[in-house]
């Protein structure tokens, strides 16, 4: 283990080959995270835009989050992350949710393993309604799903969630 962060662990695995001989492998450690196709009753589909630092630029993407963990190490399920990431990035919450599907970020580096959900039957939240991260700046938008696709093509989202998402729909 060379670091462990809040969520994320860096550590170099030693693997062996099958002809005997041996190897290291540096791994991003990650509990996985949710992401969500929202589409409204109008087929818009919403989405964040916000800074990534790690890109280096604004990115447009489709609402998502990092399960979180417990003191004890446990991993929360992604069917409860996913209404609370939702809410908290868009202030909506959805009457309807589906899992499309679970798939890996970057498998050549990161165990991160994402859920993907389609949300539907979208309705504001009111009275008790969360809100992003203390470290986020978001602005949500709908866009209409055509619209969205003719964005990816034209490279206008570099998101691969978000793509996967778009490709799904």
């Amino acid at each position: 283990m060379l670091h462990q962060g809040r969520y994320l662990t860096f550590r170099v695995d030693t693997i062996e080959r099958t002809d005997g001989s041996r190897s290291t492998r540096e791994i991003a450690g990650h509990p996985g995270a949710v992401a969500i196709l929202a589409v409204d009753d109008d087929d818009n589909v919403l989405f964040v835009r916000q800074f990534r630092l790690a890109a280096g630029q604004v990115l447009l993407e489709i609402p998502a989050g990092t399960l979180d963990t417990a003191d004890d190490g446990s991993v929360e399920d992604p069917d409860v992350a996913a209404p609370r990431e939702l809410e908290e990035e868009t202030g909506l919450r959805a009457g309807s949710w589906r899992l499309l599907g679970r798939f890996y970020t970057a498998p050549g580096f990161t165990e991160e393993l994402m859920s993907l959900y389609l949300a539907t039957d979208l309705r504001p939240a009111h009275g008790d309604r969360l809100g992003p991260d203390g470290d986020e700046r978001l602005l949500a938008l709908r866009i209409p799903w055509r619209e969205a696709i003719a964005m990816a093509d034209r490279g206008e989202i570099q998101d691969a969630k978000s793509l996967v998402g778009l490709l799904w729909l």
